[in-house]
């Protein structure tokens, strides 16, 4: 199902760019954005991955490190095929996971995770991204980091077309600047709209395979770490990819909270609580 949800997710969004290109440009605009769809189509899905890996530096580590015997451990209780591992150099503790299946997948951990978590909720963590990959929501994320950049090229093209001023614009003016506001907008509904409840059931995938409490304590660390300091190189585009959002320090409630790309930690640790309460799990290093 996850597939087909994907496969209709990069349809869409050719067809987003082929109509705004042929707003912003006509018949000839329509054929450049279909081009342009289509090669973004295929190169999401074989080399998203590798952009967003390189644009945090993650580097892969040796399957001797100790995150490798704890990955293993949960692969063979998810019946999962083991990921690659990565760890960006990084104080703020975060994590995703990236990749297009579960055969050629990564999850990424900070250096400031590793050193501010226990064991037990390291492999919370791990097991929430593990769930990511389980559902295939690293492919859709995946996808949705770069075509939410692109997204954002279109609308600076919107802007530059308004002030070219070609006849085209000149007979839609309020148009080109409407779309030059409200793509971004559409940027954020769509990677909004692929994340949180998938959040929900990546932590509940960790739960059942480690402990909701170990979970809901690394998520209440990570919040407020992350309410502190932010992920270098972190972006807009990129954010609905990590266990918890790195900008959770310029989020405030209210109507704002519309558009966060995550639910909130409270939300995520309340459902955690709850499952806790109805199924007490094991802790990891004792099943």
């Amino acid at each position: 199902m996850e597939i087909f949800k994907t496969a209709f997710f990069m349809v869409a969004l050719m067809l987003l760019f082929i109509i705004v290109g042929g707003i912003i440009g006509g018949t000839g605009g329509m054929v450049v954005a279909f081009c342009i769809a289509a090669a973004m189509n295929f190169f999401s899905y074989f080399y998203s991955d590798k952009l967003i890996l390189k644009r945090y530096n993650a580097m892969e580590i040796d399957p001797s490190h100790q995150l490798y015997y704890i990955t293993r451990k949960l692969c063979l209780k998810a019946g999962l095929e083991l990921p690659k591992l990565y760890i960006i150099n990084d104080p703020t503790p975060n994590a995703f996971a990236t990749g297009r299946n579960p055969s050629n997948a990564a999850v990424a951990l900070t250096t400031g995770l590793v050193d501010m978590l226990n064991s037990d909720e390291i492999a919370s963590v791990i097991a929430h991204e593990l769930g990511h990959i389980r559902h295939y929501d690293i492919l859709t994320g995946s996808i949705a980091a770069v075509f939410a950049g692109a997204i954002a090229i279109l609308a600076n093209f919107a802007q530059f077309g308004a002030m070219l001023g070609s006849n085209q614009n000149r007979q839609n003016p309020l148009l080109i600047i409407a779309l030059a506001i409200i793509m971004p907008l559409a940027a954020t509904i769509i990677q909004m709209s692929i994340s949180r409840s998938r959040e929900f059931e990546a932590d509940k995938f960790s739960a059942l395979i480690t402990s909701p409490n170990d979970l809901a304590s690394a998520l209440l660390k990570l919040e407020n770490s992350n309410q502190k300091a932010v992920v270098r190189n972190a972006s807009e585009q990129t954010a609905h990819m990590f266990i918890i959002s790195p900008f959770s320090g310029g989020i405030a409630s209210g109507i704002s909270n519309l558009f966060r790309t995550h639910p909130t930690t409270k939300q995520r640790v309340d459902r955690l609580r709850e499952l806790n309460y109805q199924s007490p799990a094991k802790r990891y290093f004792n099943s």
